[in-house]
């Protein structure tokens, strides 16, 4: 539980001693550290796209972007519908977070359909990892491409590790690993010192593959 007010900074640290916060449900104050004994982990490199997200992703009529609306994403993988009856993103997860997307340290994908936001995904960029946070889809198969694009940006961009934090049955068809807490503080130190450092091109990346603008994504 915390103690004093959180900070961005604060929340990098934490994350770089593998630790995050949740709070326990949305309208609860208080946020509190979480560091699993086994962590779930994508890899990188043997991520699996399944056959049926595959046929979906030749003919998909969405416009997939990175960075264009951070703070919609995250507030909507927080809304409570019939599928979620409860969540941990409150409202102080969300001026966290967002603010450490105005730092550079925090990166969204978002699919959308007809002009609105029907899908995405956000998380935390660090070095060479990348902590995934959470996604929330409201068109079939939404959510699973801005998946398999992060997952694009984060091979072109040299990053090492991919945390999920949690190993679910949504997460298996990806090839998704629960590793143990030892074996996993070993992955991510050696993700956090990567060099070059892959949080450096994550928007690069994302610009020359037409998913962001120059002028509008953020840059650590």
């Amino acid at each position: 539980m915390t103690e004093e007010a959180l900070t961005p900074e604060m929340l990098l640290v934490a994350y770089a001693n593998g630790y995050f916060p949740m709070a326990l449900d949305k309208d609860e104050t208080e946020l509190y550290w979480f560091s699993p004994t086994e962590r779930g982990v994508l890899p990188i490199e043997g991520f699996n796209i399944p056959r049926g997200l595959q046929r979906a992703m030749k003919k998909h009529p969405f416009t997939i972007t990175v960075d264009r609306d951070f703070e919609a994403v995250i507030r909507a993988c927080g809304e409570l519908t019939r599928h979620r009856k409860d969540t941990w993103i409150n409202e102080e997860i969300v001026s966290l977070y967002t603010a450490l997307h105005l730092m550079g340290h925090a990166h969204s994908v978002e699919t959308w359909l007809d002009g609105k936001l029907v899908g995405g995904l956000y998380g935390i960029s660090l070095g060479g990892a990348f902590f995934g946070e959470s996604m929330f889809s409201r068109a079939s198969e939404a959510s699973k491409i801005a998946l398999v694009t992060l997952v694009e940006i984060l091979t072109e961009a040299g990053y090492a590790l991919l945390d999920t934090q949690y190993v679910n049955d949504h997460l298996m068809q990806f090839g998704v690993q629960a590793v143990k807490k030892r074996s996993y503080m070993v992955k991510l130190a050696k993700a956090l010192s990567a060099s070059p450092n892959p949080s450096t091109r994550f928007s690069t990346v994302s610009v020359r593959r037409g998913l962001a603008s120059a002028s509008s994504v953020s840059s650590t």
